[in-house]
């Protein structure tokens, strides 16, 4: 069994921890896994799932005991700021998927590619495919299969030989998947990247950089879909301003507390020492 990994530098604020790791710094760990053959699982945490975190233990779970936690959305890393836990830079799961490739690719590292609908993921594949001519694909699989089937699907990318791992499928399943497969999988580095191949295969278009510099492509895809994501956005996003605002709130209160404590101990030793009222 692996060793549990104590990273003393992680920002830990609103019940979760991160790794504050630019994507830069992100790439050289999985190269570095990969090439070391020290496996990493990859977890990435942004405003709605923090605030599904609180309800689901097992989600909870499986995403705090990844290797390395990432701030997939910006208002993470503004919360992490106000919270005075600063963390470097947004890691998106589509950028640092579409960062490790060229890597991958230049490096002769194999790649499994697991999730979305088969005609999606055929369309996922070839745009891979275009923009990285030389990147070797492992293999490729849908992600529909049961429970009782990933065990089978986690051989099946283990007799791949894959080197990374990316999963397109939506949680808790991916994360879940993660927890419970990974290591049997035989991958160096299981990242798991929602829809990213989605965007790649071109059936969501992804916010311009413009909105992601803003952290509004929440609202990017709320106006692409509003009917499905529109509800939840808005309620994960006011939730999330919630437990900020509570967090910021107790840091001030922390902060006033020892004084006012001191002040008190002060009061009573001047008291009994006869320096109160004559």
């Amino acid at each position: 069994m692996k060793a549990q990994r104590s990273e003393p530098d992680r920002r830990r604020f609103l019940g979760v921890h991160l790794d504050p790791l630019t994507i830069d710094e992100t790439v050289a760990r999985c190269v570095k896994a990969v090439e070391e053959r020290s496996p990493i699982t990859i977890g990435v945490l942004n405003a709605a799932k923090i605030v599904r975190l609180r309800k689901d233990p097992r989600l909870s779970r499986a995403v705090l005991g990844c290797d390395l936690v990432l701030a997939d959305g910006q208002s993470v890393v503004w919360a992490s700021a106000l919270l005075r836990r600063p963390l470097p830079e947004r890691v998106a799961g589509i950028d640092l998927m579409l960062t490790l490739l060229p890597e991958a690719e230049r490096r002769g590292h194999r790649v499994f590619f697991l999730g979305a609908r088969q005609e999606v993921l055929d369309r996922t594949v070839a745009e891979v495919r275009r923009r990285f001519p030389g990147l070797v694909v492992a293999g490729t699989r849908h992600g529909y299969f049961s429970t009782a089937e990933a065990p089978g699907v986690a051989d099946e990318i283990r007799a791949a030989e894959a080197d990374l791992l990316f999963i397109g499928v939506s949680s808790p399943m991916k994360e879940l998947f993660v927890q419970d497969w990974s290591a049997r999988t035989g991958a160096q580095v299981v990242h798991g990247v929602g829809g990213t191949f989605d965007v790649l295969a071109g059936e969501v278009r992804r916010a311009p950089e413009w909105w992601q510099r803003r952290g509004l492509e929440w609202l990017y895809r709320c106006i692409q879909e509003p009917m499905r994501l529109g509800p939840r956005y808005f309620t994960t996003n006011f939730a999330f301003v919630v437990l900020v605002a509570r967090e910021v709130a107790l840091e001030v209160t922390r902060k006033r507390t020892p004084g006012r404590a001191r002040s008190s101990r002060s009061a009573r030793s001047s008291s009994a020492s006869g320096g109160g009222r004559p």
